[in-house]
């Protein structure tokens, strides 16, 4: 049986940045992160850490970047859509979609997902 690939959201990436323990293990796993979520997470530790940092991480984790397709991103739109009032980003939602088309399994510690079909809950 294959392994399923794990595809880490933005807070998943910054527990993993903060030293959470409940995420540390995700880093001798084989995971992907989206495009998308690489480029708001170096944005957020720029405004936060400085380009040094920004830079350290985005060196780190750029192997594990994939590309997001057109039809990804439109589902992500109905996705964040029919979620209606939850609060889940746009990121979020790509990277959802992203899950769901590739048969990945999504790593987040927000709560919205809970749940969730290819969802891997862990709490913060």
């Amino acid at each position: 049986m294959d392994k399923v690939k794990k595809c880490m959201d933005l807070h998943a990436l910054i527990a993993i940045a903060s030293g959470n323990e409940k995420f540390a293990k995700y880093l001798n796993q084989d995971f992907i992160i989206t495009d998308i979520t690489l480029a708001e997470f170096c944005s957020i530790l720029l405004k936060k850490f400085g380009e040094e940092n920004s830079q350290y991480w985005h060196d780190k984790l750029e192997k594990y970047s994939v590309n997001v397709d057109k039809r990804i991103l439109v589902n992500a739109v109905k996705f964040k859509h029919l979620l209606g009032k939850k609060n889940v980003s746009f990121s979020d939602a790509v990277n959802y979609s992203y899950c769901i088309h590739n048969e990945c399994v999504f790593v987040t510690p927000d709560k919205e997902f809970e749940g969730m079909e290819n969802v891997e809950f862990v709490g913060k």
